[in-house]
């Protein structure tokens, strides 16, 4: 096994039907590294995961590669990408942003049939040239992309489940019963119904029979 092969394998495992290893985040047509770079920093400081394999995809998007060291299920694994999307991509139409959590394992460094680029791994620092151009004209050096690789991390299983549960979306606050129009607007009935209330906060029922015992 090339030295590539044994990389890409460390990182992106199969997993058994209905589960992945393998997560990934594209921005495509065009590709724009702003929006996706926000992406690549953002799980690292924000969320304290190690950072994605970033790639061209060979035609018109730049991706982000997560490898997860414990398999998940695949419709968690598109969840914690929505989260992601939700969170760092909101200004970007959603007809641009592709996700992918089959398990398979990245098809790069391949050539597209159509024009003969490549895909390829790229490092951080020159992303942002292949924003206009997200391709290589010739095959990359398996060494080097075995290199990139080389300083990647997987997601632990405990980080990834942390991470997912931090980009669900905050739980909406439970609004007070608003008083009714009309006859119901009698002040003493409108406490009742507060008190009644098995959903509305403890504090706030409390509060409503105190003011019916005052009333009394």
């Amino acid at each position: 096994m090339s030295r590539l092969a044994t990389e890409l394998h460390r990182l992106y495992p199969p997993a058994a039907a209905g589960s992945t290893r393998v997560l990934r985040l594209e921005v495509a047509a065009p590709a724009d590294w702003a929006a996706l770079g926000a992406v690549w920093r953002g799980v690292q400081a924000d969320l304290a995961l190690p950072a994605p394999a970033i790639a061209v995809s060979g035609t018109d998007g730049l991706q982000l590669w997560f490898a997860l060291q414990a398999p998940v299920r695949a419709e968690r694994g598109l969840a914690f990408l929505a989260g992601l999307q939700a969170r760092y991509l909101p200004g970007v139409a959603p007809e641009r942003v592709r996700t992918q959590a089959d398990g398979l394992p990245p098809t790069v460094p391949a050539q597209d049939p159509a024009s003969g680029n490549w895909s390829a791994f790229v490092a951080p620092d020159l992303a942002p040239v292949f924003a206009d151009t997200p391709w290589l004209d010739i095959e990359p050096g398996a060494d080097g992309q075995a290199e990139l690789l080389a300083r990647l991390g997987a997601i632990p299983a405990a980080d990834f489940d942390a991470a997912l549960q931090g980009l669900q979306p905050a739980p909406a606050a439970h609004a007070a019963p608003s008083p009714a129009t009309g006859t119901d607007l009698d002040p003493r009935a409108f406490l009742q119904r507060v008190l009644n209330d098995e959903a509305a906060p403890l504090a706030l029922r409390v509060e409503a029979a105190k003011a019916l015992l005052g009333r009394a």
